[in-house]
């Protein structure tokens, strides 16, 4: 009797056979959230650590501290998928050890090492990039890889990418753009200063907020024809250094005075100052009144009267906003701000305009602007200190477009800090153009010129 084969079924090997309940299946679902929840936590901890009070608000260490963070966040991955999951990423300890070596440089030398390393993260994140995302595509699998690591993944590429933009951009700045005057040690930094033409009294221009030397572009030729003016760049702006903290009115006024003090430039001074640069003008003459001798204020900010309790911060306190604006400085090294620097300065001469883009790109630039606007109410309320200015020449210029319908009255009010005082608008101007545009500049050079040759022939301006 014969029998009919019966075809043997083949035994899955353990590696082979499937299982509902066994750590396989629950460690798929699990990278996921292993992966987010990493990610999520290094974001955090980036953030936390750039506002710690024991890092400076300085934009080289602040970026240290979110590098650390993120580098907490790529050990995470690493540690919790091979704790938690079937699938261990250990490559992601190649991220959190190139982020955490940058990121302890930084902190711990801060600006001694940022220029270096801002020639070398571009390339070697470009490189890391591409060989995570090999690593990746081999060692992670489901949803996670295309909704979390891969969109991560692009967004430090294209980092690396605006890295190389940044400071291939900042390299030809320096060379096509040199730095005329000098730089002069006030304080433990340097500020930039530059003086042309000859004659007494000698003209300080103050640019408004955000703003630098460049900015003057048309007025400080045209000024330098008739008398001595000197521009300089706050600090942190142009090529002036940093201040290790922000500044408030007296504290501008006080660099200022030491700057010309150790740069030579004696007086007596006429102060120019346009927007916020108008506070920083009425600070100057409230501190070294038989120093300034005219004034000229070009659509000034108003100072205003403290409010009640109101006191200024101690130096030295901790500053939240002063660590958050570094934060959103930090963006500079990537080349947010290089490109949209291309659509400033346009009406300036064609080597202003390039040197305020040039300017604008920088983390420094960016960290002291958010600084001064968050400091604004205080040189404010110091700029009030000027209550009176005597006989001496002020000339005030407002523009006449896009105003609040308070300004003019405000504006009048600072010409009344003078018995000897002209208010004029300049019809059709709106604010930025008294420095910006070449005839509504040329407005502006007229009125200092006005108070230069009244404080020369002790005369009486003409309203």
């Amino acid at each position: 009797m014969s029998s009919t084969p019966t075809a043997a079924t083949p035994t899955p090997s353990p590696s082979e056979e499937p299982s509902s309940t066994g750590p396989g299946r629950a460690g798929g679902g699990r990278i996921g959230l292993v992966v987010a929840g990493s990610f999520v936590a290094g974001w955090a901890a980036a953030l936390l650590l750039a506002v710690a009070p024991f890092v400076p608000a300085e934009v080289p260490r602040v970026t240290g501290a979110l590098l650390c963070g993120y580098a907490l966040g790529w050990a995470m991955v690493a540690v919790l998928s091979v704790r938690l999951t079937d699938q261990p990423q250990r490559w992601a300890w190649a991220p959190a050890a190139v982020m955490g070596a940058a990121g302890l440089l930084l902190l711990g030398l801060g600006s001694a090492v940022m220029g270096a390393l801002s020639w070398v993260w571009p390339p070697v994140l470009l490189v890391l990039v591409v060989w995570m995302v090999g690593r990746v595509r081999r060692s992670l699998h489901g949803r996670s890889r295309s909704l979390l690591v891969y969109p991560m993944l692009a967004v430090l590429g294209l980092a690396s990418i605006g890295g190389v933009y940044q400071v291939v951009g900042a390299a030809v700045d320096a060379n096509a753009l040199p730095m005329p005057g000098q730089l002069v040690g006030v304080g433990g930094r340097s500020l930039h200063l530059s003086c042309t033409g000859s004659g007494s009294p000698t003209v300080l221009l103050q640019p408004g907020a955000g703003e630098f030397s460049s900015n003057m572009g048309w007025i400080e030729p045209a000024v330098a024809r008739s008398t001595r003016v000197c521009v300089y760049d706050r600090a942190g702006r142009g090529w002036s250094e940093p201040a290790d903290a922000p500044q408030d009115g007296f504290a501008i006024a006080a660099d200022l005075h030491t700057l010309l003090t150790r740069a030579h430039v004696p007086g007596p001074y006429v102060v120019a100052g346009h927007s916020f640069g108008g506070l920083y003008s009425l600070a100057f003459a409230a501190r070294y009144p038989d120093e300034v001798v005219g004034m000229v204020l070009l659509d000034s900010t108003a100072p205003k009267q403290p409010a009640d309790g109101a006191a200024p911060r101690a130096a030295g306190s901790y500053d939240l906003m002063s660590h958050l604006s570094a934060v959103v400085a930090t963006t500079s090294e990537v080349g947010l701000t290089r490109l949209y620097a291309h659509v400033e300065g346009g009406t300036l001469p064609p080597r202003s305009r390039d040197e305020v883009r040039a300017s604008i790109a920088r983390p420094n630039t960016v960290k002291s602007t958010i600084d001064e606007y968050v400091q604004a109410n205080t040189p404010m309320v110091q700029a009030a200190q000027l209550t009176d200015f005597d006989a001496k020449p002020l000339v005030v210029l407002t523009a006449g477009s896009g105003s609040a319908p308070d300004w003019s009255a405000k504006q009048d009010h600072l010409a009344a800090l003078s018995s000897n005082s002209a208010h004029h608008v300049v019809a059709g101007a709106v604010h930025e153009d008294l420095v910006a545009r070449q005839p509504y500049a040329a407005q502006s050079t007229r009125a200092i010129l006005d108070v230069v040759a009244a404080v020369r022939d002790k005369a009486t301006l003409v309203h």
